[in-house]
């Protein structure tokens, strides 16, 4: 019997064990934002799981960098998710290349500037550009992904909203409500993508530990006088240890995009350790 070391199984961080499983086999899905963090996590998974997939992003380095680590099966298009017509390029890309398109994974997003959480002296331009990027894009990738999908009645949607789109955090309130407005525009679009044999959900992460994130953990305690003491000391201490792993959300999304989830739509699927049940930023996440 041949024993296989955990550390033959990971590369590049990512899971490359051989599944008996696979999911998404066959699938083809386009992720948007998926140069580095919760896309890049969810490309790999999808990959794993037997899809091709189109990963889109604005940072064409990291972009071609994750296609060369993620394999054959990974191709990188530059997509700013803000151009409509961008967004559909992203799409008519995976059908020339592939045949069609299973899985639209709407996940790109911009955290925006700080301080948010003076609405006396909101930044109007700063929360215009949130939300042509979180939630407009949303509303796009939807749309053209539906244009090739429902031909075929088959097809899933998947948007990333976050948990402070189900609770307000008043350090990043401007980009809570492009958040909130991601859940909204899936609940709304459910019932009318359904007539056409499609899903569509939601993916609500609480803190993740991405590049992003923890580049504005820092800046956002900083300039915000609102966010806790708690909150601030757990920010000082390690921010890292409040921060699950992008790999949590992508497993997620695995189950949204296959076929165990065929009866959910519609849905918001919050992975947040139960923060917004609880509200406990001084108690550490369930895991």
């Amino acid at each position: 019997m041949t024993s296989t070391s955990p550390e033959s199984l990971i590369a590049g961080g990512f899971s490359t064990a051989a599944s008996s499983h696979q999911r998404l086999a066959g699938k083809v899905a386009v992720i948007t934002g998926a140069a580095s963090g919760i896309g890049k996590a969810t490309a790999a998974e999808f990959i794993r799981n037997g899809a091709k997939v189109i990963i889109t992003d604005v940072n064409d380095d990291l972009g071609h960098a994750a296609a060369a680590e993620l394999g054959p099966d990974a191709t990188y298009a530059r997509c700013n998710v803000a151009d409509e017509a961008q967004v559909a390029a992203a799409v008519d890309l995976a059908v020339a290349r592939h045949g069609r398109l299973d899985v639209m994974h709407n996940n790109a997003a911009i955290p925006g500037r700080f301080p948010q959480d003076d609405m006396a002296s909101v930044d109007l331009a700063d929360f215009d550009a949130m939300m042509a990027v979180n939630a407009r894009a949303s509303l796009a990738g939807i749309k053209h992904a539906a244009r090739v999908m429902a031909p075929r009645r088959a097809g899933v949607i998947l948007c990333t909203a976050s948990a402070v789109g189900v609770l307000p955090l008043p350090a990043v309130a401007t980009h809570s409500i492009t958040k909130a407005t991601i859940i909204a525009i899936v609940r709304a679009a459910a019932e009318p993508l359904a007539r056409h044999g499609l899903r569509v959900n939601a993916i609500s992460p609480g803190a993740v530990r991405t590049p992003v994130l923890q580049g504005k953990v820092s800046v956002m305690s900083a300039s915000s006088p609102t966010m806790s003491d708690e909150l601030k000391q757990m920010i000082d201490v390690d921010v890292n240890d409040m921060m699950m792993g992008p790999e949590e959300v992508a497993m997620a999304a695995v189950y949204l995009a296959s076929d165990e989830a065929r009866y959910v739509t519609g849905h918001n699927l919050v992975v947040d350790g139960g923060y917004t049940v609880h509200k406990g930023a001084d108690t550490p996440a369930a895991r």
